[in-house]
């Protein structure tokens, strides 16, 4: 079998061109949530425990991410098909041919592969801390690095919604205290 450079050319290509930011943030900030929640959780840990928690518990989320939202999109995808066939008398499966329904699938696959990289990358941000610092002190600086990465992403969210920057950003920082609050509810409780 010959390797394709062609063919990977043309897939990084569509992969940029079809770049969508929501995929992106979502990512960003549900790997970083999620992971401040087990690296909170694991906290009475070794640093290594922790670690390997957070980033164990971010590569599975960022998979369950790529899974979920090429099976959501595709189910949309064929429910809007199957219901446009039906409404136009057309047989099952006949807009499977269609360039707009490839197209769609197309574009499916690449949102989920950004949600999942970016959950992924985001999962990251909360463990770095623990590479640097002893367990009590990495914690500290988990959920203020967390903070400050969700400060921004609200900034970009109220950018791009035209909202008040500074209240959009502390949105995501009041998401971010709800989450490590009840985190450490939860591991004091056992």
């Amino acid at each position: 079998m010959k390797f394709n450079f062609e063919s990977i050319k043309i897939f990084l290509k569509t992969f940029i061109e079809e770049f969508d930011k929501r995929y992106v943030v979502r990512g960003l900030i549900d790997g970083s949530l999620s992971t401040l929640g087990v690296v909170i959780g694991a906290s009475t840990g070794s640093a290594s425990i922790i670690i390997a928690a957070g980033i164990g518990g971010g590569i599975a989320n960022g998979i369950s991410n790529i899974l979920g939202a090429l099976t959501a999109e595709r189910a949309m995808i064929e429910e809007e098909r199957s219901y446009k066939e039906k409404n136009l008398l057309m047989e099952e499966g006949y807009l499977k041919k269609t360039s707009e329904y490839k197209v769609k699938l197309e574009k499916s696959a690449y949102c989920g592969i950004y949600d999942g990289i970016s959950t992924i990358i985001g999962s990251v941000i909360p463990v770095v801390p623990f590479f640097i610092a002893p367990p009590a002190e990495a914690i500290i600086l988990a959920i203020i690095l967390t903070l400050i990465i969700l400060f921004i992403l609200g900034i970009y969210i109220g950018r791009l919604s035209r909202e008040n920057l500074m209240v959009a950003g502390l949105k995501m920082v009041a998401g971010g205290v709800i989450v490590a609050i009840i985190s450490k509810i939860v591991e004091g409780s056992f």
